[in-house]
This record gives C-alpha cells, sequence and structure tokens, in this order.
C-alpha cells in the first residue's frame, strides 16, 4: 500500500492561458464567464485554469482552424 500523495493538478493563469492562445487576458476572462473555460478561485479571488483543460481546448482549437 502506498501513502502517495496523487500529483496536484497544474494551475494556469489567465495571463498563461492567453500566452497559449495568443488571445489578451480579458478574452479568457470572457471565456470563463461565458463557459467555455472553468475558472478556479483562489483564496485571494483570482483566477485560475487547470492545464489539462486549457491544452484540451486548445488542441480542439487548432483542429477547427485546420
Amino acid at each position: 500500500m502506498s501513502n502517495r500523495i496523487p500529483d496536484a493538478e497544474v494551475l494556469m493563469t489567465p495571463k498563461e492561458v492567453a500566452q497559449r492562445f495568443h488571445v489578451n487576458p480579458k478574452t479568457v476572462t470572457r471565456w470563463a464567464k461565458a463557459g467555455k473555460l472553468t475558472a478556479i478561485r483562489t483564496l485571494g479571488g483570482h483566477r485560475r485554469y487547470r492545464e489539462s483543460e486549457v491544452l484540451e481546448r486548445l488542441r480542439e482549437y487548432k483542429e477547427s482552424s485546420t
């Protein structure tokens, strides 16, 4: 039996997400408000995004634009 703690999900800031999509960070916030991305709020009220979800959306975006 292992007492290993599962790897924590990597969270990204709006700026980091925006850099991946080549958009403004405000656009990322609008996507979250529209339900296109799931935002997680920190204790300080800042938005963070799951890297796994962002990469999935990026893959979908690239497939749809080709």
